[in-house]
């Protein structure tokens, strides 16, 4: 059984000292699809314009991404987002964001994705994030993202949202944000109250935790020589924890432990190339060797 993931589908235009690319193909479920599909099949729902370039959902199918919940609206045009980054590559400056179709993005699932086992709902209002969760029948895993605009705009319904996942990801700053903690260990355990059994916070360049019950995990971030473009690292990263959950099947601590070094495998690569230009050229054997540099980064016995 696919993943199911809803969420934007977009054209970027990002510019960091090291490059540029004009309306790249971007946005949040389409760096998690490409990054789930090389461990597991995907089902993505999203919006797109009629001047979405065909050879993008030639280049989603290829991978094995199922593209029918993706609907093209005649007449209407892409989300679009240009920005750019500073030599500190953890914060993107946001020059113009047009929503376009995606301002309108109802999410209506094929009934052959609504028998979905596992789920992620990508940076999106948690009221359309719920309207998802009703229209899937029994799902085995449901994982929820989502941005400081949420937060502050919609912060009563993106708690009720908590209620229905299992697990949510987001940065260090939202969990702040969310929880009104400075500290992220009584962040993780307040949000843990409202719901999720496991709290995933990302810290960019300095890795990411994993809270579960009492425990947590840490995992690091691999030093990178080159990085061009962090744009969609975090989604890259959470289609590499999903991804690995689905294909091995299970929920235990350990395999979601593994899980978050394979998400971080993912994104390390991301970071290496502007838009999905790393990702196209990666191999499976790549993603193996990598992880096993991050077995080796940790190890001190």
């Amino acid at each position: 059984m696919a993943i199911l993931v809803v969420g934007s589908v977009a054209l970027d235009s990002v510019k960091t000292p090291f490059g540029d690319r004009k309306e790249a193909l971007g946005g949040s479920a389409t760096f998690f699809s490409y990054s789930a599909s090389f461990f597991h099949p995907v089902n993505l729902v999203g919006v797109v314009g009629e001047d979405f370039p065909e050879e993008h959902i030639g280049l989603l199918n290829g991978k094995g991404i199922d593209t029918a919940g993706l609907k093209a609206i005649p007449g209407g045009k892409t989300f679009r987002w240009e920005g750019y980054y500073d030599y500190d590559l953890n914060e993107a400056h946001t020059l113009s964001t047009c929503l376009n179709v995606f301002d309108v993005f109802q999410p209506e699932l094929p009934d052959s994705y609504r028998d979905s086992e596992y789920v992620f709902l990508a940076n999106i209002d948690p009221e359309l994030q719920i309207h998802v969760l009703d229209q899937v029948r029994a799902p085995k895993l449901k994982v929820c993202d989502t941005m400081n605009f949420w937060i502050e705009g919609k912060r009563d319904k993106l708690i009720e949202l908590l209620g229905k996942v299992d697990i949510i990801t987001l940065n260090d700053a939202e969990a702040r944000q969310l929880t009104g903690e400075p500290n992220l260990v009584k962040a993780a355990r307040k949000i843990i109250s409202w719901g999720p059994e496991h709290v995933v916070i990302k810290k960019g360049e300095h890795g990411a935790l994993l809270f579960s019950g009492d425990g947590v995990f840490s995992a690091p971030a691999l030093p990178i020589e080159e990085i061009y473009d962090p744009t969609g690292a975090g989604d890259t990263f959470a289609g590499g924890f999903v991804g690995y959950l689905a294909r091995e099947g299970t929920l235990d601590e350990a395999t979601l432990r593994r899980a978050m070094i394979y998400g971080s495998v993912m994104a390390s690569f991301n970071v290496e190339d502007f838009s999905l230009d790393r990702m196209k050229r990666l191999g499976a054997g790549e993603i193996e060797e990598r992880f096993g540099r991050f077995i080796e980064l940790v190890k001190f016995d």
